[in-house]
């Protein structure tokens, strides 16, 4: 049925709830609204600001890693030295928090993933540098072994399968050293079975009952973390793919039990990833549970908005807005953005 026949038109109208047919067409003119600057803004139903922004920053050792990361345009991996002066700016444009991520240098990689449990990884320094510089911004630090696992997943690995309760035991000690360290917020993105409940258990034991947990509940075996993996460096060691950990791409309702697992075990919150292609999970979790809702918009998808914006394909800073309020229209409370900093210093201008 062509979409401007009138009967098409009827059906529409019909399908809409009650209180939304107010009038017709000439005496109801929906552009009136649109008109305006001031008019568009004050009928505007989704409004983005710097309070959901979180900011993901990539950490390296002075003595090793390059600092740009190619299929990240402009964005750099940062020392210790760097990352003060770089947090401040966050805070200071009112960003609520960052999010650390470690490049771990070849030899430091290792099966067993020993690393990851070091009171005295980069990771814990980097904490305990930002809590004691720029004490005002909150700390969120990743749960999982893959920037640490000389296989390059997320969990341990046995002849070839990722081993689930294994994993858990080291993820929960991974947990332990970052909230000793003074991470605020813990998030497993590890996708094993069960770690939620293990995690706060061994944080409420070890007397960090007010560390919260943001689960990536449901984190899909997706094709846009491949430049994410190049920043931290675990691409190029991760043998086959992680499709028996991370969530199918064709599956919605498994994404709700997901979440309603995490939930039970404990999580303070919940994390959608990636976020563009994914909008309708963020959606559905959203009105099903009610509870805080995030959203990480990844590296491939940054990438793409970027890379074409250098280009001149598409105007850069518009999509990067567009794009942020969209998972806010979706029902996001807060997104993982690596175009925090530029987001925040466009809203700030106004």
């Amino acid at each position: 049925m062509p979409e401007d026949s009138p009967s098409f038109l009827a059906q529409t109208v019909a399908a809409q709830p009650k209180a939304a047919v107010t009038g017709a067409y000439p005496q109801l003119r929906l552009r009136r609204n649109r008109t305006h600057d001031w008019t568009r803004r004050l009928v505007a139903e989704t409004r983005l600001g710097v309070n959901d922004l979180i900011w993901p920053v990539f950490l390296r050792d002075e003595r090793c890693a390059e600092a740009e990361i190619p299929s990240m345009p402009g964005v750099r991996r940062l020392t210790l030295a760097e990352l003060p002066d770089a947090v401040g700016r966050a805070a200071e444009l009112g960003i609520p928090a960052v999010a650390l991520f470690p490049y771990v240098e070849e030899e430091r990689k290792t099966a067993t993933c020993e690393e990851a449990v070091d009171p005295d990884n980069l990771v814990c320094r980097a904490v305990r540098k930002v809590k004691a510089e720029v004490p005002g911004i909150g700390v969120i630090c990743d749960v999982a072994l893959d920037p640490f696992n000389a296989l390059g997943h997320d969990g341990l690995v046995h002849d070839g399968r990722v081993l689930n309760d294994q994993s858990i035991e080291i993820l929960c000690r991974q947990a332990v050293v970052q909230a000793d360290a003074g991470c605020d917020l813990v998030a497993p993105s590890d996708m094993m079975d069960g770690r939620i409940g293990e995690i706060r258990r061994s944080l409420d034991l070890a007397g960090h009952e007010d560390v919260a947990i943001c689960a990536y509940a449901a984190k899909y075996a997706s094709a846009y973390y491949g430049p994410f993996r190049e920043a931290i460096g675990s691409g190029g060691a991760l043998k086959g793919d992680k499709k028996t950990y991370q969530m199918s791409p064709a599956n919605s309702d498994e994404a709700l039990r997901e979440v309603a697992l995490d939930l039970d075990e404990g999580a303070d919150m919940v994390m959608i990833k990636p976020g563009m292609p994914y909008l309708d999970i963020i959606r559905r979790v959203k009105e099903t549970f009610a509870v805080p809702t995030l959203a990480y918009q990844v590296s491939g998808e940054y990438a793409m908005i970027r890379g074409a914006g250098l280009q001149g394909w598409i105007d850069g800073d518009l999509a990067m807005m567009e794009a942020l309020l969209g998972f806010k229209r979706a029902g996001a409370d807060g997104i993982f953005t690596y175009f925090a900093v530029a987001a925040a210093e466009k809203l700030r201008a106004g």
